[in-house]
């Protein structure tokens, strides 16, 4: 059973409520990094905990939300284990999965609706990486000190 860690900033906290009846119906555990309420607030806050719980393994996987998904997402990002995608349908979910072996979805809140969010967390949560010819590129996203090519 896979552990999911949640976070979200008050933008993502209503569409979050749907996330968490979504795991617990479908059976997965979850951990909540916040935020709890509407009150405005900074996504760092709750995106940075997010991305050390899935990088100690602490938690398996993550679902990010906020308005646009957009700054959640460059915060999570910044973690070297991180791969944070966002995510607007379905396919764009599973080949997150299944190319880029993403481990956090985002989840533009104030772009979809609730049947949108099930369908791209069904595939996020189920479709496996395939690894082969993508796991050398996934390899690539690391950054190394290596200075960028002129």
């Amino acid at each position: 059973m896979k552990t999911i860690g949640l976070a979200s900033d008050h933008a993502g906290f209503e569409l979050k409520q749907f996330v968490k009846a979504y795991l617990e119906t479908n059976g997965f555990p979850y951990t909540d990094f916040g935020t709890y309420t509407t009150d405005s607030c900074d996504y760092p806050d709750y995106a940075h905990p997010l991305a050390g719980a899935v990088e100690s393994g602490r938690v398996d996987a993550g679902i990010a939300l906020c308005g646009s998904g957009n700054g959640i997402s460059m915060t999570l990002n910044k973690h070297r284990g991180i791969r944070a995608a966002i995510c607007w349908n379905r396919e764009l979910a599973a080949l997150a999965r299944e190319h880029n072996d993403a481990n956090v979805l985002v989840l533009p809140a104030r772009f979809i609706d609730r049947d949108t969010a099930a369908e791209i967390m069904a595939a996020f949560l189920s479709v496996a990486f395939s690894g082969g010819r993508h796991r050398t590129r996934v390899d690539k996203i690391a950054v190394t000190g290596q200075p960028a090519a002129e």
